[in-house]
């Protein structure tokens, strides 16, 4: 999977739409790309199925301007693509989006998986690989150096620099990824949403500090859970069956789980219906009752309060002003 960045000194001003595509590291053609951003990272695993070729990343400019952009970046690697390393020249805020893969930066791997904020420090080198799945989407914010130390130093930060390579979904933030998904159906706001976003991750990032890198066994019994979460996180799951399927007693998969995404299960899976019902919320007119049931919640007044406590104010407002 590739994150490419801006080239040095180059500001961004106007969005594109480029395909690169690249398999273990080296670029293998550019076209144009559609700018339709209706599950593609489904179209894009079945047309690798369908072709047979081997993993790509498709990287599609939304918006720009004067030492930022955003790029909504489609991977169709998987476990039989060899990992690739590649340095960064502009720091990058990237938000996954879906699926799942092992990123390895500040000399950790870590397990990233939807609603993580991936973090890359300008003149860093990084790693990317999906031994355990297939396939990954995320948006990608990136700031030129020098305008993300001007961020940083406004936002009380000590410096520019990353100390470790994930944020995990957390309440702080999650106001401010759900408009980052909304923007990216409305292509609109993206200088606002960059700014702030940059700002609250390096206040964020200073504070939270993952433990120690968890072993390979770990990784991939986690991430086949997430994996599983993911597809089916409209449906009742229990903690026995998630630790079962992770061939773990209920008390190490707690730990183990934590260990892995910064978070508990139930606050992923939580936060991963809340993230699905923000994004209904502002792009359909189904009633909230039916969002509310068709994201996993049994009781609307729960998930009333859910949504509120995350997002800061009730399902209603949220639509109205989204």
């Amino acid at each position: 999977m590739t994150r490419a960045t801006p080239q040095a000194g180059r500001s961004p001003r106007a969005p594109c739409a480029l395909l690169v595509l690249r398999s273990g590291g080296r670029d293998c053609t550019v076209i144009s790309a559609p700018a339709s951003d209706a599950d593609p990272l489904t179209r894009a695993l079945r047309r690798k199925a369908a072709s047979g070729g081997p993993g790509a990343a498709v990287r599609r400019e939304v918006a720009a301007g004067d030492g930022w952009c955003v790029v909504d970046i489609v991977c169709t690697s998987g476990p039989h693509d060899h990992p690739f390393e590649e340095p960064l020249q502009w720091a990058a805020i990237s938000l996954v989006l879906s699926g799942s893969f092992i990123y390895r930066s500040t000399g950790r791997r870590s397990l990233m998986s939807p609603g993580s904020l991936v973090l890359g420090s300008a003149g860093s080198v990084y790693e990317c690989s999906h031994p355990h799945g297939e396939g990954d989407r995320c948006l990608s914010f990136q700031f030129d150096p020098d305008l993300f130390e001007r961020l940083a130093h406004d936002a009380g930060a000590r410096h520019a620099q990353f100390d470790h390579d994930r944020v995990p979904p957390l309440r702080a933030l999650a106001p401010l990824t759900a408009r980052a998904r909304s923007a990216l159906g409305r292509q609109d706001s993206f200088e606002e949403i960059a700014l702030e976003l940059a700002g609250g991750v390096v206040q964020l990032a200073g504070s939270h500090r993952p433990d120690g890198a968890p072993p390979e066994r770990d990784l991939a019994r986690i991430s086949r859970v997430l994996r599983r979460l993911e597809s089916t996180s409209g449906e009742p799951q229990t903690l026995g069956e998630l630790a079962g399927s992770a061939g773990l007693s209920r008390y190490h998969f707690l730990r183990t789980f934590k260990a892995v995404t910064g978070v508990t299960p139930h606050q992923w899976l939580l936060r991963a219906r809340l993230r699905d019902a923000a994004q209904r919320l502002a792009a359909s007119r189904a009633s909230i009752t039916d969002i509310a049931l068709d994201v996993g919640f049994a009781d609307l007044s729960n998930f009333i309060r859910s949504f509120r406590a995350e997002f800061g104010v009730s399902p209603r407002t949220y639509r109205l002003t989204a």
